[in-house]
């Protein structure tokens, strides 16, 4: 299922509607498609148009996780738990802290 809905996400791709929620979305269905690495791609576009997009700052670290780059990973949390406390989602701040405190016992957080 989950690709033709990309086909048709990515079909809106500089279009009126493309934004950060459509980038999120890619994002989120390629990370449903078992390829974080693409996924990763989208949501850091989703965040480069709205920097307070603290959902996709999440995703972002989550992708980036996956995809074995821990480093990167733990940056993307710290941006998104700054952005998410910004527009006062506590929630999301927390979960992206717990994200990235298991992340820092990795023996990869290191660099």
């Amino acid at each position: 299922m989950t690709q033709p809905i990309i086909a048709t996400l990515e079909k809106m791709l500089g279009g009126p509607r493309d934004g950060a929620l459509l980038r999120y979305s890619l994002g989120n269905e390629w990370l449903k498609a078992g390829d974080p690495a693409r996924a990763a791609g989208y949501f850091r576009a989703a965040v480069e148009r709205d920097p307070k997009y603290s959902a996709a700052w999440k995703l972002l670290g989550k992708a980036l996780a996956d995809s074995g780059e821990v480093p990167a990973a733990l940056a993307a949390y710290e941006q998104g738990i700054v952005a998410a406390q910004t527009r006062g989602d506590v929630q999301a701040a927390k979960e992206m802290a717990v994200f990235a405190r298991r992340l820092r016992k990795l023996p990869a957080a290191t660099g």
